[in-house]
Order: structure tokens, then sequence, then C-alpha cells
């Protein structure tokens, strides 16, 4: 019984983990290419976001190293397509809503 809390506590640091640096990633993307694009049909932001996808495989085994407990020897297709599509969701949303605003960085 307290190995199979133990393994579910385990599971949900590492999803809650993982979705944080997704979700920061994105939100930072999109703060990056609002400041660095000329606007939406400019494609550096789209090479920012592909960055900031690339980038956060790296910083799970950077942070796996540190302690947190993430398994990313276990990544499979659904965990790599998983934090591609939260990146790209607060990516899309982030820069929308600072497209429309006008806000200037």
């Amino acid at each position: 019984m307290a190995t199979d809390t133990a393994d579910r506590r385990t599971a949900h640091i590492r999803g809650v983990t993982v979705t944080a640096i997704a979700c920061l990633a994105g939100v930072a993307a999109a703060v990056v290419s609002s400041a660095v694009a000329a606007g939406a049909d400019d494609l550096i932001g789209v090479y920012v976001l592909s960055g900031a996808i690339i980038v956060q495989f790296p910083l799970h085994r950077v942070a796996e190293a540190a302690g947190v407990d993430l398994d990313t020897d276990d990544f499979g297709a659904k965990d790599y397509l998983y934090v591609a599509f939260m990146t790209f969701s607060l990516w899309f949303v982030c820069w929308a809503i600072l497209l429309t605003t006008g806000a200037s960085f």
C-alpha cells in the first residue's frame, strides 16, 4: 500500500513538473516572439517556439539530475507530443493576446 502511494505521488510530481515547464516555456516564447517578430506573419515567432520546445528536453534532464524524479529515460512519443502541444498552446494564446493589445517589449 505504501509503495502504491509513493508511486502515485512520484507520477503526480512528474506530471506537474513537466506541465509547469511546458507552460512557462510557452509564455516565455510568446514574450520573446513579441519582442523579436515584426508581426503575426513573421516566421521568427515560430522559430522561437521551436527553440522553446527543443530546449525543454535537456532542461528535463537537468531537473532530473538536480533531484526531481522525472524518469526522462521513459519518455515516449506521447510525452514529447504533450510537451510540444502544451508549449504551443500557451505560446499561441499569449502571443495572440500580446499582438492584439499592441504590447511591445
